[in-house]
């Protein structure tokens, strides 16, 4: 009996062991042709994927189409909630059958002879090596057996885990939308692990009819009721709220690619989106108040200021929009940034000697320039205020002592700091602004300024604008700056000097007022405004050691404002982006630092300046001697019966004119009487001290 029950396996034996090495190389060609199958098959998964950019939180910003026109986001697990109610709708056996499931092939096959119809057999495997194939809208028998040997040859070389990542990737929901991961955002604006109870029976209810039964459809409700009591009838289904649609490209994108930030393979960018899209709504509103004003467009941009990562960058109120330039990133559109450009000069000067109790005369000054014209600074307020600090200069924003300050570092120095230390390529000929750059004439991008004023918070150092969490790629950002290394720009100890001026809001309550759009609800921040000419554009860019914002308002076609300067304008859009990421992670309430500065006794007051500081070697540095204040050399006049010339002396004088004594006095003014050249002569009786001025009188043209 024994001998009976054992004989066919004694022959099995006998067979396998006569034709081993046939056996052998049939099990190795079968393991070749199963290995080959899998990785066509993962081939096919591949070209299923989209090309993903996404954010720093892992929310993706731009999703392109996939080899079917489908958009894919893929995701490497679902939920254990969800992964059970798939499996209870789909595949019951799912860990034990390897790829096909006899049972339910051999019932199918009694069902298609019996009844006509073969009804739901496939695996999930099997529906997986569907959808690789895109056979699911040829359902014949030779195609069922192809899936079938994918089905088993996918079981072969994956784990179960990776094939239920596989399928979940790949299954169509209707659309355009492939994938459990997208459809989660698709229909619900959020990730598959954030979806209620409710939200992913909806999802499983889409599979088997994803144009007629998805979520946005309306029989979706009534189907996934029934499928919830049919696979999990202890959860109650509550129809779930649906987007009303969804773009495959979040707003974030448009200034992404209008930078040139277009990845090749999935990116994640520094971008955070929750905050950008917080900050849009922020400048969408502050530019529909001031449409009036004519601002019609604006900017901001945020930059971490431990790492230079970029956090937010909005070049438009609203990208969908074709009206007003909303087309245009405007985070990258050069203008003339204005008074923005203050702290660079002074830093520099500070560099070379100046403080910031140094004294310069705020009064009129002619400057020869280029053009042949000579250059007449004045201040944002058309008021002189005759000898200043350059800290309350510089807190002022005056103009007039900027241009000395640029005077004194020389237009030949700060090209080199401009041009080599900060790589910037201006639009124009440094050579072709001169002092004009003191007085806002300079164009730069809102992207590439806000990333030089990290110099303050980064003590000195500029690193490289990052764009990319993985990669050091930044795609030529800033536009108008290629830092490719971290390099101290400036020592600390200047940047400290002028932090200590530009978080200085009492000083500058002269221009600035007590209250306003630059006093924030903490203390550890720097901010400077700017103006450009005519109103044109208004800036402000401030920081604190954990962030830096950077903010443009004006109008794409380049018209005047309404008498919107930078506090106004672009300091209201900055007083509420800072307030708001003061409530945020990327504020860790670092505090500034002042570690070389020193508090030094000046007259009946204090001023900042370095430890170690000898006042009078740098307090009269742009002070001159000159007496007569009020006309310059070569200066010409046109003759008219009203034409009055003021004449203003640092001290009380002996004017005369050609030779005749005119008044003896600090100011006078005299009326010429006929066109001819002039000899204006100043002599200080105290000093001994002769001045002679030559100006030109000529007969209208």
């Amino acid at each position: 009996m024994i001998k009976l029950i054992l004989q066919p396996f004694i022959y099995l034996y006998k067979f396998v062991f006569k034709y081993r090495y046939l056996l052998f190389l049939i099990s190795l060609i079968l393991f070749l042709g199963a290995w080959k199958i899998a990785g066509d098959a993962e081939q096919k998964y591949q070209s299923l994927l989209s090309v993903i950019i996404y954010d720093r939180n892992n929310a993706p910003l731009s999703i392109k189409e996939n080899a079917k026109g489908h958009y894919a986001l893929e995701t490497n697990s679902l939920p254990p909630e969800f992964e059970t109610a798939l499996l209870n709708k789909e595949d019951n056996f799912f860990y034990y059958h390897l790829g096909v499931n006899p049972v339910s092939s051999l019932r199918a096959a009694y069902n298609y002879v019996v009844h006509g119809r073969a009804g739901g057999s496939s695996t999930l495997t099997q529906q997986l090596a569907k959808n690789l194939l895109a056979t699911e809208s040829e359902r014949n028998l030779k195609n069922k057996l192809v899936e079938a040997v994918y089905a088993v040859s996918l079981e072969l070389f994956y784990s179960k885990t990776e094939i239920l990542n596989m399928y979940g990737n790949t299954v169509y929901l209707g659309h355009q939308v492939q994938g459990f991961g997208l459809a989660s955002y698709a229909y619900f604006d959020k990730p598959l692990n954030e979806t209620t109870h409710s939200e992913q029976i909806s999802l499983l209810t889409t599979l088997s009819y994803p144009s007629s039964r998805n979520p946005w459809a309306e029989d979706n409700t009534d189907y996934a009721s029934s499928l919830n009591n049919l696979i999990t009838p202890d959860n109650i289904f509550v129809a779930p709220e649906i987007t009303k649609g969804y773009s495959f490209r979040r707003d974030s994108y448009f200034e992404l690619s209008t930078a040139g930030i277009l990845c090749d393979t999935p990116c994640h960018t520094t971008i955070d989106d929750d905050v950008s899209q917080t900050i849009r709504d922020i400048l969408s509103r502050h530019i529909d108040e001031g449409w009036t004003r004519n601002i019609k467009n604006g900017a901001v941009v945020v930059i971490d200021a431990h790492n230079s990562e970029l956090l937010t960058m909005i070049g438009s109120k609203n990208p969908k929009s074709e009206s007003s330039g909303n087309q245009i990133n405007m985070a990258i559109a050069p203008r003339p940034i204005g008074s923005t450009v203050k702290p660079f000069i002074y830093a520099k000067g500070f560099e070379l000697g100046l403080r910031p109790y140094t004294l310069v005369e705020d009064r009129e000054y002619k400057y020869p320039i280029a053009s042949g014209f000579s250059l007449y600074p004045k201040n944002y307020d058309g008021q002189y205020r005759g000898e200043v600090t350059l800290h309350e200069a510089l807190s002022n924003s005056l103009n007039v002592p900027s241009v000395k300050v640029l005077e004194y570092i020389g237009l030949d120095n700060f090209y080199t700091f401009l041009r080599d230390s900060l790589k910037f390529e201006p639009l124009q000929d440094l050579d072709s602004y001169q002092y004009g750059i003191a007085l806002g004439g300079l164009e730069m991008d809102l992207t590439t300024l806000t990333h030089y004023f990290t110099l303050f918070p980064q003590k000195g150092y500029l690193s490289p604008l990052k764009v990319l969490l993985e990669s050091d790629d930044n795609f030529n950002l800033p536009p108008q700056s290629h830092v490719t290394n971290r390099e101290q720009i400036l020592p600390e100890e200047y940047i400290e000097l002028v932090q200590a001026i530009i978080s200085d809001r009492y000083t500058g309550v002269n221009q600035f007022g007590l209250a306003g759009n630059l006093n924030l609800t903490t203390t550890n921040y720097g901010v400077k405004t700017g103006t450009s000419r005519d109103f044109h554009d208004s800036w402000v860019v401030g920081y604190t050691p954990d962030f830096v914002v950077g903010v443009w308002l004006g109008n794409a076609e380049n018209q005047p404002l309404t008498q919107v300067s930078g506090s106004s304008g672009a300091g209201a859009v900055w007083h509420d982006v800072m307030e708001y990421l003061l409530t945020t992670k990327y504020n860790q309430n670092t505090e500034l630092t002042a570690a070389h500065l020193a508090r030094l006794p000046i007259k009946n007051n204090d001023e900042w300046g370095l430890a170690g500081d000898v006042e009078s070697e740098h307090r009269n540095l742009l002070i001159s001697d000159n007496l007569i204040l009020s006309i310059h050399t070569d200066d010409i006049f046109e003759l008219d019966p009203k034409l009055v010339i003021p004449l203003k002396a640092r001290t009380t004088v002996v004017w005369t004119i050609n030779g005749q004594t005119l008044d003896t006095a600090k100011d006078t003014s005299f009326t010429p009487d006929e066109a001819q050249n002039y000899e204006v002569s100043a002599y200080d009786e105290v000093s001994g001290k002769r001045e002679i001025i030559l100006i030109q009188v000529k007969k209208p043209e």
